[in-house]
């Protein structure tokens, strides 16, 4: 029976579907291992099954035991392994796409209401049990009817586009490559990003975090953007640059910002939290049952896969 670690505790449906299967060795301190830690359990085991807070780099790959042919991630990012030195060590990577598309769309709809509509501050407000009612009372932004700007239209970018219809909100988009307009469904395609923040009102950040797209959104490119928009990322925090953010929203360039993630997790810069204009979450994307155990069982079947010499459905390199 193949040897599988996994780093950190699954759902119990999870792990009582993943110890009849293969020789496990599970987390049950849900610990998040330290690069030796994560070395030294898996020395004697075939396969990883990854979830997040351990990267895979230089150092990992250099050491990491021959044993080792697949790790799959319980995630759709993974930036946090190196992919090419994991194909020149001749490991296998795998991750967890469509299963978590509608609970992510639903929390960047959510990071973008929160923030339009200052949520935080109404939270404060109604903690502090003074406020009194006035026509300029804690007055936000409209979603309805407005132009939402999305960076990266992959599953989950699609996936806000449809609930955005909802709100009657007209629909641009920037890819690296345009979609079929039967897939567009009468979104309106930019092919550079200048183009689609002049057209959005509201962005929703979707694309994948790499090289090209870290610190995309910036000094310069924040000045693209129309005075008073309201930004959501919910995709990876490196994708903003902190600092200049940070000087949009204290200036009102930007109305408000709404973060599921964020550079430095859990830590977050400590200007966000001085700032009534950020509505910010705990990385909850993905944060339903349904979901959660979707994404364990699809970890699970590529490592199923894989191991009965059947190509697992998300492999990636």
């Amino acid at each position: 029976m193949k040897k599988i670690l996994v780093t950190r505790k699954l759902l119990k449906e999870n792990e009582d579907r993943i110890k009849k299967l293969f020789d496990v060795k599970l987390n049950e301190q849900d610990k998040v291992y330290s690069s030796d830690e994560l070395i030294e359990l898996s020395k004697d085991c075939d396969g990883i099954l990854c979830i997040g807070g351990n990267k895979f780099d230089s150092y990992v790959f250099e050491k990491l035991s021959k044993s080792v042919k697949i790790i799959a991630s319980y995630s759709v990012g993974y930036n946090n392994i190196d992919i090419n030195l994991a194909t020149k060590n001749g490991i296998i990577v795998t991750n967890t796409p469509e299963v978590l598309t509608d609970s992510t769309a639903e929390i960047a709809i959510l990071t973008l209401l929160g923030a339009a509509r200052r949520a935080y501050e109404g939270r404060q407000m109604a903690e502090s049990q003074k406020w009194t009612w006035a026509c300029n009372f804690l007055l936000g932004k409209e979603m309805s009817n407005a132009k939402l700007g999305i960076l990266g239209m992959g599953r989950i970018g699609r996936a806000i586009a449809k609930r955005a219809k909802a709100f009657g909100m007209e629909i641009h988009y920037h890819n690296r490559t345009k979609l079929s307009t039967a897939m567009e469904e009468g979104a309106i395609y930019h092919d550079n990003i200048k183009s689609l923040f002049n057209n959005s009102e509201f962005l929703s950040i979707n694309c994948p975090a790499t090289k090209e797209t870290t610190h995309l959104i910036n000094e310069n490119s924040i000045k693209y953007l129309p005075n008073e928009a309201v930004v959501s990322n919910t995709a990876r925090g490196d994708i903003i640059d902190d600092l200049a953010m940070i000087k949009a929203l204290k200036s009102e360039k930007i109305f408000a910002l709404g973060l599921d993630v964020y550079n430095g997790e859990p830590k977050i810069h400590p200007e966000y939290l001085k700032l009534n204009n950020v509505f910010v979450l705990p990385h909850l994307g993905s944060a339903t049952l349904k979901t959660r155990v979707a994404m364990g069982n699809r970890s699970i079947d590529n490592l199923e896969n894989f191991f009965n010499n059947k190509k697992p459905k998300d492999r990636l390199n």
